[in-house]
């Protein structure tokens, strides 16, 4: 889960980061972006360089590369807080991840301004006329390119108000916290083992296409398999492959390519082990060819899933379907 971060200063913002850290949540700032590029240029970290290193960053890069880049850090198998949200085009790269929400804190202004004041940070506003100058710049702003707080908070899928004390925080997150793990999304079944095909076919070796095949029965995986040479063959991506290494236009020249698909060694792979796949499902990242397809066919496979079109597929899938094989094309 990513639980992103957003409000104005002095809202409370540490405090939830804080309490979310303390439940086993990694914590991120979109600001650590910005702090490493004032640290190459030598400068202090102070609210103004960040808020003008922001900016620039933006106008360089694009509104959400602060969330680009941070996004690139964050693992699919752990629980995140991200803080510092101050542009909807950085939420809006945040959504490509279907576990992310967004939670802004609100506070009154007054209430806020006192936060400030107590903390005593040394670039912290020391008046109400200068917390107000600077949350007006940061907050008023039209060039989409800048700071958009406001437009950012209008983005937050839940809201928490901290008017009060500490421990009423803790209650109001404690709450939205079990709501918000329960409800989780987890991936369905297809999305479960196609996601493990797509791993699988890191381990490829063709330099042509990355492709991977995975047997299932009774929700247990049986067999995986990848493209590349044969066992005890130089790889492909070592020149095993002639017609791969001379790096031929797609679909040309395949009768002198010497690498296996992986749809075939995921079935040869489970009869080198003795392993029976009649019944089972094969989930493939690509459609099966016309070769693979026959091999599919006469060793009992019931069913194949699979993604993406194989570009010369469709007498391949006229005959899984006469062979009474279920073919299902499921989302990328």
């Amino acid at each position: 889960m990513i639980i992103g971060l957003t409000g104005l200063n002095g809202a409370g913002k540490g405090e939830a980061a804080e309490f979310l850290k303390k439940r086993g949540f990694r914590y991120y700032s979109l600001s650590d972006v910005i702090r490493e590029e004032l640290e190459k240029e030598g400068k202090p970290v102070t609210r103004q360089n960040l808020i003008e290193s922001g900016n620039r960053l933006r106008q360089q890069y694009g509104t959400s590369i602060l969330a680009d880049r941070i996004l690139k850090r964050l693992d699919s198998d752990k629980n995140y807080v991200v803080d510092s949200f101050r542009n909807p085009n950085e939420v809006a790269a945040f959504r490509s991840r279907k576990d992310f929400i967004l939670l802004k804190i609100t506070a009154d202004p007054e209430i806020r301004f006192e936060r400030v004041r107590q903390r005593a940070r040394e670039n912290d506003p020391k008046t109400w006329q200068e917390f107000q100058k600077l949350e007006s710049a940061e907050t008023t702003g039209k060039d989409l390119t800048l700071q958009q707080l406001v437009l950012t908070a209008e983005e937050a899928d839940l809201e928490i108000e901290n008017n009060n004390t500490l421990e009423q925080l803790h209650g109001q997150l404690k709450k939205n916290l079990q709501n918000i793990l329960m409800n989780a999304p987890r991936p369905n079944w297809d999305q479960y083992f196609m996601e493990i095909a797509k791993v699988v076919a890191l381990r490829s070796n063709c330099v042509k296409r990355k492709v991977a095949a995975v047997i299932v029965k009774d929700r247990r995986i049986i067999s995986t398999g990848y493209n590349g040479t044969p066992r005890g063959v130089r790889n492909c991506n070592e020149g095993g492959c002639p017609r791969c290494a001379s790096m031929e236009q797609s679909g040309a020249k395949l009768d002198e390519c010497l690498c296996s698909h992986a749809e075939e060694n995921s079935i040869t792979q489970a009869a080198y082990h003795g392993v029976s796949i009649k019944g089972s499902t094969l989930y493939t990242t690509f459609s099966p060819c016309l070769i693979c397809t026959k091999m599919i066919i006469n060793s009992g496979i019931a069913e194949v899933v699979f993604q993406q079109d194989y570009m010369l597929a469709t007498t391949a899938a006229d005959l899984l379907r006469e062979a009474e094989v279920r073919l299902r094309q499921i989302p990328t």
